[in-house]
Parts: structure tokens; C-alpha cells; sequence
């Protein structure tokens, strides 16, 4: 049968074509599909029954932006986890096998030379010694002091030797306690680095522990306090045995020591308040302690306030050894601390009275020893300490005026200290004559160095750079190279290559003034006039004095290591006090001061305004 095909092709149909129109159409369905199909995928579809059966499927894994053979991702992975475990194996047998540390650093010089000051203070020590106190060659000393005189009748055991001799002078005792207490408050964290806290606070303890002895410290009002045990004055003649007319070792003294009051002593009275008061903030942690010291301070301000006059009068033991030559200084002094001490701002009142401050000759520019920061002189040390109040709280009106004007003299002081300024002459080694080339220079140079350290941490500590002297600026730098040249003149670095510190360095005086120290330690008891062999024989002492610093040169650079030369050899407890304190100021520089510890008991300043002004009058 034929038909005509719409489209221009014959209908014929074929039983041929017609039984294999579905077979095509099957082809072309599959090649439709192949081209559509990667080569695994159309493995799948043409591979028969047999060959699936005979061929394993492989397995993949998903990894969300990639699909990874099972296989290559067990193996990658097992091989990152097997590394790392290695590798921590090893470390762990780093850490566990010991091996040996490199050793910390040398602590600096000035540290060393710290570490041996403070020895000085245990050598010094009267009474009953503690088994630690660690100089072999000093035992019970004193142990009648106070009970056998007819007028204390009452134990003054303990407390400090002041020099070579076995007097214990209240007075530069009182200020050694200050210094050191001032130090521990400043530098707390650097002697606690160095191993010395403990120690510095303990010989602290001792002296104010003696200090509360000297006076009825339970009560608010006393009437007389005790200056010193031991009489010093040969002058007068006689064959009276004394600490000075005896050359014998404190442990084997059998001749009376006097004791020697005062009713009427009001620069005693203020150093002993302000050692009492510093030392309270140190002992803070131990509350009831710093309360017996604070209320022992409160009674002797008060009587050195109401009692005027001076502990030191003209003839004297006193005078001959350790003269005052005026008390307020003291007041501006001993009020600055027991205003740090109790928070009271009547105590700031008084230390910041413009009265207060004449009498005390902040204005008297002109004097050769303005500046000069002694054991009788405080006024240098309650300017810079008054000067870190306004730094740091600036408790302003009424109190502002003053403490402006002694910024403004810290200032000028440590100006003084320059040598451009020509305000006191160097020795051509190098020394600063702060006593203008009188003996024992030393105790004036530390305690220089010691304020211009500190000043200088003041000024880093208030985010200021320097200060000015007149027109031009310097850098709080300047201040430590002065520091630094004053204590390196006195550990070594002078024109006798001598350190001036007993054990420090290679050279250093092998004969101080000391009568411990000169007399052999061997069950021998040496009288009265016995020791002298000892005091004139040119042999070096038997017994090292760890940690003293003599005397001194003279204002050419010259010294003699004479024992009979005390304005050579002798030491003394003020002198190391400041030394101790300037010493820590300088070591490890990386260790700035403690700002807020000192202010521990001053409420929250809220500064009273200043009076309106009057009323305007056409």
C-alpha cells in the first residue's frame, strides 16, 4: 500500500522497517543519554550484570567543596594525626629531660654593695642578738642598759649602736629609722626581688621597738623622753670610765652607762615621731603593731609641739656629738609624717604653715648649706616629700602655696647638685663637697644621691620628663648620672680605687674606727684600758665591719686607713642609712617607686575651695 506523505515522502509501510522501529528508537534513546554521561557514568549503564558482579565499588567521601577517594583520605589523614603525635612525643621529652638553665644575671653593684649595708645595722645591734644575726663575732651587749641608772630605772635594752663606740644617741637613731622606713615604703618591690624585705623590716623593728622603750608610748601625753644611753665626753678630765675614755668590746663593758633625759626637746621628740610614723606604714599589715606606733608618734609630736626647745643644749653630751641647731625642721618634718601616717590634716597644717616653713630657712637661699640633707637638717627631705604629695594628690587649697613653694625649692636643690651651677665645689675625683671640704663627707654624698634618685622616680612616676633650672630643661636622666657618680665615687670609682664600703670591692679600709670590730674575738676580756693595743696597732682589724661606709676622704681626694683617724675611718649608723637608702633607689632601674602606699591612710581628698573674693567697692 502506498500513501502520499504530507511532506513530500512516500507512505509506504514495511513489516521490515516496522519490527525494528523499536530497537531504533531504543539507540537513539541511549545515544541521546551517552552524550550526556562521563565516562563512569556510562561504564555503569553499558557494563552488564556480569561485570558489575565481578568489579568492587569504590567508595568516596564528601568533603562539601570536594568528593575524595576513601582510601587517599584515610591515608592523609592518618598520616597528619601520626606526625603530629610524633612530634608531640618529642616535645614532651624536651620538657621532661633536665638540662641545664643559663644562670640569671649578676645583680648590679649597687644591689651587691645593699646586700652588705644592711650587715652594718646587724653588727650595730645591742641587747640580746638573735641566733640569725649573722656576724660572728658580736654576742649579748647591754642587757643592764636603763635598769641600773638611778633615773630611768627602767629597761632601755636594745636599739643600735651609733659609730665605733657603744653610745646609743636617740637622735641620729631616730633618723636612721626614718631613712630606712622611707626606703622599704619607696622601693618595697625591689627589695623584696633582691631577698632583703624581711631583713630591712626587721632591723626597722628593732630600732622602733627600742624607740617605744625610750618614753611612756601607752600613754597620750608624756613629759620627758630619754636622748641617750651612754656618756661620750672626756673633756672634763678624770680617770671616770665612759664609752670614749674605754677602747673595749660592747659585750665586755662593766662600767655604768648614764642615762640622759629630756623634758624639753622638741626636735627629739619630732625625728622620733617621724620614724614612728614612717615606720607604722610599713608594719600597715600588721594592724595592732602599726596602731602602738602611730599612738606613740601622736604622744611625741605632741609633747615636742607643747615642750619647746632643743634636745642638744650648749655643753652637753649631746651638743658634742650630735648638736640640733634648730627643731623646726623637725615640725615640718615629723608633721609630714604623721599626716601620712594617720591621714589628719592638722598635722598637714602644721608642715605646711608659711610660718613654719621660715623658720625652718626655706627662704634663706643664701646659705651655704641649703640643701644639704643631714640627720639635724631635714628640711631638703620634707621638701621632696612634701613636693610627692602635690605630684600625685594635689590636695590644693589651703594647703597649695606652700607646697608650690617647696616644689619650686626641690627644684632649685637639685639644680644645686649640678656642677654647671657651681652651687658646691667637686673634687677633681669627682665627689661633691656638700659640707665644703670638712671631714666625713660620705654621709652628705649618699644622702644627695638618695633625694635626686628619688625625685627623679617622683618625676617619671607624674609622667613629667625633667624640671627646669632657670631657662633650661633637664631630663630626669641628668639626676641619676648625678646619683650614679656620687655612689660609684664611694664604691670604687675615685682616685684611690678604694671602695669606702668594708667588703665591698677588691680595696677597702682594712682599719675602721670600731671597737668591736678591732678587738680579737677570742675569750679574752680586754678592760677598760686594755683594748688600746688593739685600737694603736697598725695590723688590720680582726673582724671585717660587712657593710660599713667610713668616713671618708678628705676635699682632695686623700684618705688614710687610720684606725686612730675616726674623721677617716669611723663609721656611723646615719651615714648608712642614707647610703642604704640610695643604694635601693638605684638598683635595678627597671623598677620605678610604690605611688599609693604611702597615701594608704588619707582619706579621699575633696579640696576645699578658697573664700570668695570680697565684695567689689566702686
Amino acid at each position: 500500500m502506498f500513501g502520499r506523505d504530507p511532506w513530500g515522502g512516500p507512505l509506504e509501510i514495511s513489516n521490515a522497517d516496522s519490527a525494528t522501529d523499536d530497537d531504533r528508537s531504543r539507540d537513539l534513546d541511549r545515544g541521546a543519554l551517552m552524550r550526556q554521561l562521563d565516562e563512569t557514568q556510562q561504564s555503569w549503564l553499558l557494563a552488564g550484570p556480569g561485570d558489575q558482579a565481578g568489579k568492587k565499588k569504590k567508595k568516596y567521601v564528601d568533603l562539601g567543596c570536594m568528593v575524595v577517594d576513601r582510601k587517599i583520605f584515610m591515608w592523609t589523614v592518618g598520616t597528619i594525626v601520626g606526625v603530629g603525635l610524633f612530634i608531640g612525643f618529642i616535645m614532651m621529652i624536651v620538657k621532661l629531660v633536665p638540662h641545664k638553665r643559663p644562670p640569671p644575671p649578676p645583680p648590679d653593684q649597687y644591689t651587691q654593695a645593699l646586700h652588705k649595708a644592711l650587715m652594718f645595722f646587724n653588727a650595730q645591734r645591742s641587747g640580746p642578738l638573735p641566733k640569725h644575726n649573722g656576724v660572728s663575732w658580736r654576742g649579748n651587749s647591754g642587757m643592764k642598759d636603763g635598769l641600773s641608772d638611778s633615773t630611768a630605772r627602767k629597761s632601755l635594752v636594745g636599739g643600735f649602736y651609733d659609730a665605733g663606740d657603744a653610745i646609743k644617741f636617740n637622735y641620729p637613731m631616730a633618723w636612721s629609722m626614718t631613712m630606712l622606713s622611707w626606703s622599704v615604703i619607696e622601693y618595697k618591690a625591689k627589695y623584696e626581688a633582691i631577698g632583703e624585705l624581711d631583713h630591712v623590716k626587721e632591723l626597722i623593728k628593732w630600732g622602733t621597738d627600742y624607740l617605744l622603750k625610750t618614753f611612756n608610748s601607752s600613754a597620750d601625753t608624756i613629759d620627758r623622753v630619754v636622748a641617750q644611753v651612754g656618756i661620750g665626753d672626756t673633756s672634763k678630765g678624770g680617770a671616770q670610765p665612759n664609752d670614749h675614755y674605754c677602747w673595749m668590746r660592747p659585750e665586755d663593758i662593766d662600767y655604768p652607762r648614764p642615762v640622759t633625759e629630756c623634758h624639753s626637746c622638741s626636735d627629739l621628740a619630732s625625728e622620733m615621731a617621724a620614724a614612728l610614723a614612717a615606720a607604722s606604714i610599713v608594719f600597715k599589715d600588721s594592724k595592732t603593731y602599726s596602731d602602738k606606733l602611730v599612738r606613740g608618734a601622736k604622744a611625741l609630736y605632741k609633747f615636742g609641739r607643747l615642750q619647746r626647745g632643743r634636745y642638744s643644749p650648749n655643753g652637753s653630751d649631746q651638743a658634742i656629738f650630735y648638736n640640733s641647731t634648730s627643731y623646726w625642721d623637725e615640725f615640718v618634718w615629723g608633721g609630714a609624717w604623721m599626716y601620712f601616717a594617720t591621714g589628719n590634716t592638722t598635722y598637714l597644717s602644721v608642715a605646711t604653715a608659711p610660718g613654719m616653713a621660715k623658720h625652718a630657712g626655706a627662704y634663706w637661699l643664701d646659705s651655704p648649706n641649703y640643701g644639704v640633707f643631714t640627720w639635724d637638717d631635714k628640711l631638703p627631705g620634707s621638701q621632696v616629700l612634701l613636693s610627692r604629695l602635690r605630684l600625685f594628690l594635689s590636695p590644693g587649697y589651703p594647703y597649695e602655696e606652700i607646697l608650690r613653694t617647696f616644689h619650686n625649692q626641690t627644684d632649685n636643690v637639685m639644680c644645686s647638685y649640678l656642677p654647671m651651677y657651681n652651687s658646691f665645689n667637686f673634687t677633681k675625683g669627682g665627689m661633691i663637697q656638700l659640707n665644703h671640704g670638712r671631714p666625713q663627707p660620705l654621709q652628705y654624698v649618699v644622702n644627695a644621691a638618695f633625694l635626686a634618685s628619688l625625685y627623679s622616680d617622683y618625676l617619671d612616676a607624674a609622667d613629667t620628663p625633667g624640671w627646669y633650672c632657670g631657662p633650661t630643661f633637664y631630663t630626669t636622666e641628668v639626676l641619676r648620672k648625678f646619683a650614679r657618680s656620687q655612689l660609684d665615687y664611694v664604691l670604687g670609682k675615685n682616685p684611690q680605687k678604694m671602695s669606702y664600703v668594708v667588703g665591698f670591692g677588691n680595696k677597702y679600709p682594712k682599719r675602721p674606727h670600731h671597737r668591736g670590730a678591732s678587738i680579737p674575738h677570742n675569750g679574752v676580756k680586754y678592760g677598760c684600758k686594755g683594748g688600746f693595743k688593739w685600737r694603736e696597732t697598725k695590723k688590720a682589724n680582726p673582724n671585717i665591719l660587712i657593710g660599713a661606709m667610713v668616713a671618708g676622704p678628705d676635699r682632695h681626694d686623700g684618705f688614710k686607713d687610720v684606725r686612730t683617724n675616726y674623721n677617716y675611718t669611723e663609721p656611723t649608723l646615719a651615714a648608712n642609712a642614707g647610703l642604704v637608702a640610695a643604694l635601693i633607689s638605684l638598683s635595678n632601674a627597671k623598677t620605678g617607686i610604690d605611688k599609693n602606699t604611702i597615701f594608704s591612710a588619707i582619706p579621699p581628698m575633696f579640696p576645699t575651695p578658697p573664700p570668695p573674693p570680697s565684695a567689689w567697692k566702686p
